[in-house]
């Protein structure tokens, strides 16, 4: 197990993608486990790796009480995604001295053999995390739509409305809501996907039926 370089492009990928789903690199709480991986760290992920950014800087402000966080800390190898083999040279320092090649040929193609190692099982993992289905932002919203009064045919309005199609857009329920001297508003619900459709969308394309439509707002908008 490890996360590889953490001082590499490729080693912080792979503790981005380890704290997807994690707040610590183990347990519940910042341990010794965390101040371990922190400081293998050169300095704050890129912007992109915001998973591994939060939890650098999260990490960060408890800087000053570091060492009395729980935990033993241990080599940087026994952190990380078991599917990605150590890299960071630990397993290897109790060599004995007579293993030691003098001219150094065998070192070099030994790491040479470890970078080419350590690479294809980056690109395992990378292959691996990005044939995951992708999770799809959506939000259901719960929209108000005024006519321009009591005359208005409130039945052709909500198909006005129902005839706006869009990528990521279904449209739910609706009801008349009483808004008072016997004019009534269409409130009507919809599920979006946030990437594709927005609030101003909507309204603009709503808003086109002038005809029928005064004005639309937004009653409701939660994230699913």
């Amino acid at each position: 197990m490890g996360f590889g370089d953490l001082k590499s492009a490729a080693g912080l990928r792979v503790l981005n993608d380890f704290l997807a789903d994690k707040s610590y690199i183990e347990g519940y709480v910042p341990s010794q486990a965390d101040i371990a991986v922190f400081e293998a760290i050169a300095g704050p992920p890129p912007a992109e790796l915001f998973h591994a950014l939060r939890w650098y800087n999260h990490i960060k402000s408890y800087e000053k009480q570091k060492a009395s966080l729980p935990g033993v800390k241990k080599a940087l190898g026994k952190y990380g995604p078991a599917d990605v083999e150590d890299t960071t040279g630990g397993a290897t320092d109790s060599k004995d001295d007579d293993d030691i090649d003098l001219f150094g040929s065998d070192d070099e193609e030994e790491s040479e053999e470890a970078k080419k190692l350590r690479e294809e099982r980056l690109a395992q993992y990378e292959s691996k995390k990005s044939k995951k289905p992708a999770v799809i932002a959506k939000s259901s919203i719960l929209l108000d739509v005024k006519p321009w009064d009591d005359e208005t045919d409130m039945a052709k309005l909500e198909e006005c409305v129902r005839s706006i199609q869009a990528d990521g857009l279904v449209w739910g329920s609706s009801k008349l809501v009483p808004v008072g001297y016997g004019i009534k508003k269409l409130q009507i619900q919809c599920v979006v996907e946030d990437d594709k459709v927005g609030t101003d969308m909507l309204e603009e394309r709503i808003t086109a039926f002038e005809d029928y439509v005064q004005s639309m707002d937004v009653a409701a908008f939660n994230k699913i």
